[in-house]
């Protein structure tokens, strides 16, 4: 069943409960497509640079050796690698569902059990005539009996892919988008490094993503521009992230969503605005 997510009664996403996909997809639920609020794509689903890339979702490369990215799995002294280790998250159900957002149930299983279970909550937020704010919380919890940990191609020795966790793919177009902090700009410079926001800047939308909680401000952010566009709110980027036994570990970013580009000030403001 899928889900069309409004904003101010118009139509700003779709979001995919239960695709269609092959196992080394990792299929999960994801939004796609995302618009601004005159209609502008913003979001993009299974491109032919990373076929596992799906709109927004939350996607881990490794959960306790379970690959929930999609694609190879990196392995230490061994780099990317082709393994039968792909994870599903399963859509159980929904506590909430409204034309503005949702509160849905999800377990995330591999080799016939559940790894994870999650809450997930997505609300919709008219901030101005050109620009709302997708709010989007996950909270994962360890239901088994023993300590789990989440990794990254970097905790496995990939230096600088800390990847995994929140990630939102953009369109790629004829030139890369800008990337920009408070008090950095380019790729380079706010790629694995915290910051309270960072936008992503195409010629007609720009994407400011900001942590709502102090855990997820700790958490750097991913980044790429040139490859391919794409912003991720890292769970592990240097360490593993330790779940023990019936615990929670809870994440939330607020996305603006803009028509036009925005410079540092407007930016800020629509952040401002967005978490008050």
């Amino acid at each position: 069943m899928n889900l069309l997510l409004r904003c101010a009664g118009r139509p700003v996403g779709r979001y995919l409960t239960r695709p269609d996909l092959v196992a080394r997809l990792s299929p999960r639920p994801y939004l796609h497509p995302v618009t601004t609020l005159k209609g502008t794509p913003v979001t993009e689903e299974r491109p032919e640079d990373h076929l596992h890339h799906l709109g927004v979702s939350v996607a881990v490369p490794d959960v306790a050796g379970h690959n929930f990215w999609g694609g190879r799995t990196f392995v230490r002294d061994r780099g990317p690698t082709e393994l039968d280790n792909h994870g599903v998250q399963h859509h159980d159900g929904w506590k909430l569902r409204d034309p503005d957002g949702f509160v849905e149930d999800l377990s995330w299983r591999a080799e016939g059990r559940e790894v994870l279970r999650e809450r997930r909550t997505v609300a919709a937020t008219e901030l101005t005539s050109t620009a709302w704010a997708l709010d989007f919380t996950f909270s994962l919890t360890n239901p088994g009996p023993e300590t789990l940990s989440i990794g990254s191609p970097a905790t496995n020795g990939r230096h600088g892919a800390g990847y995994g966790g929140f990630f939102w793919r953009a369109p790629k177009a004829a030139a890369p988008p800008a990337a920009f902090t408070e008090d950095a700009d380019g790729e380079a410079a706010v790629h694995g490094r915290t910051a309270d926001w960072l936008a992503l800047m195409g010629t007609d939308w720009t994407l400011v993503f900001a942590g709502a909680t102090d855990e997820t401000r700790r958490d750097p952010w991913f980044v790429r521009t040139g490859e391919y566009p794409g912003v991720g709110s890292a769970l592990a980027w240097e360490e593993r992230l330790v779940i023990a036994a019936g615990d929670t570990v809870v994440r939330r970013v607020v996305t603006v969503v803009a028509d036009g580009a925005l410079d540092r000030g407007e930016a800020a403001a629509l952040v401002r605005k967005a978490l008050a």
